[in-house]
């Protein structure tokens, strides 16, 4: 009798056992089911929201896009200007393709379109419209947007240089609200010389370096023997030449117009004295 009832304690202790290893293993596949739920709900939103987004951004897009070519052309960019309420020719604009990455002058793609709007996190006119601030003050990246405004007025494959009435509109375009003196001028002297009938990357390059680092209008501190482009060789001695010559013209200035002055002043003070 002793003996069974060891044998009937021992089978309850197990069964109790057992039970409880069951229910530990049910509630882990609960607990496992739970968060999987949870965390594909965490996975779900975001996601719906994302492509809410770009359903937006797309839908944008095609209002602007020729329905043959599937871009948005010279003429879908103007309807766009229109609606933004400013001019094709703003920077900001060149500025916006610039964050969508453009590879053609004048043609936005859908890809393009949307790698530029996710950037600024605009999916309306209205958000574009208030994300234009951050695009009119200068980027902190401003080295990697100046040499793209160069590459974005090639409008030729394989093209290399842009000819000098465009250098003078993206140089008004891209560096005059930093640098208006320095741009005034260089623009003049482009204009106005005779040598060269384009400008190429490494001109262009040379520019802006000229604006950061030249102590401007004095030159003090340019040294011809450094490696600049010739053609700023040239700007600066033009500037010199004409510096020396406005000095001049003040000097001629001061002689014909200042002497008979002087004479007549000298003359009236004396006249006393020489009895006239």
């Amino acid at each position: 009798m002793r003996r069974s009832s060891k044998k009937s304690s021992s089978s309850a202790a197990a069964a109790t056992a057992g039970d409880v290893q069951v229910n530990e293993k049910q509630n882990r596949k609960r607990k496992g089911v739970s968060t999987n739920l949870t965390s594909r709900k965490a996975q779900c939103g975001p996601t719906r929201g994302v492509s809410k987004e770009i359903e937006r951004i797309d839908q944008l897009f095609y209002t602007y896009a020729d329905s043959s070519s599937g871009m948005i052309d010279p003429e879908g960019i103007e309807t766009l200007c229109s609606h933004l309420e400013v001019p094709h020719t703003d920077i900001r604009i060149l500025m916006l393709a610039w964050k969508m990455g453009c590879e053609k002058q004048g043609y936005f793609t859908l890809d393009e379109w949307r790698s530029g709007l996710k950037a600024l996190r605009a999916d309306s006119i209205s958000k574009l419209k208030k994300a234009f601030p951050e695009l009119v003050t200068r980027p902190s990246n401003f080295q990697d947007f100046y040499p793209y405004a160069f590459r974005y007025c090639l409008t030729e494959d394989k093209k290399k240089c842009i000819e000098i009435p465009v250098a003078c509109e993206l140089l008004n375009l891209v560096l005059s609200l930093q640098f208006r003196p320095q741009v005034d001028k260089l623009v003049n002297y482009l204009k106005h010389q005779s040598e060269y009938k384009v400008i190429n990357m490494d001109q262009w390059m040379g520019f802006l370096r000229f604006c950061n680092e030249i102590n401007f209008p004095s030159l003090d501190n340019y040294d011809s023997d450094l490696a600049w482009p010739l053609i700023l060789d040239n700007f600066v001695e033009w500037l010199r030449e004409n510096k020396i010559k406005h000095v001049a013209a003040l000097m001629q200035f001061m002689v014909l117009d200042l002497v008979p002055f002087y004479l007549l002043l000298y003359l009236d003070r004396n006249r006393k004295h020489w009895g006239l």
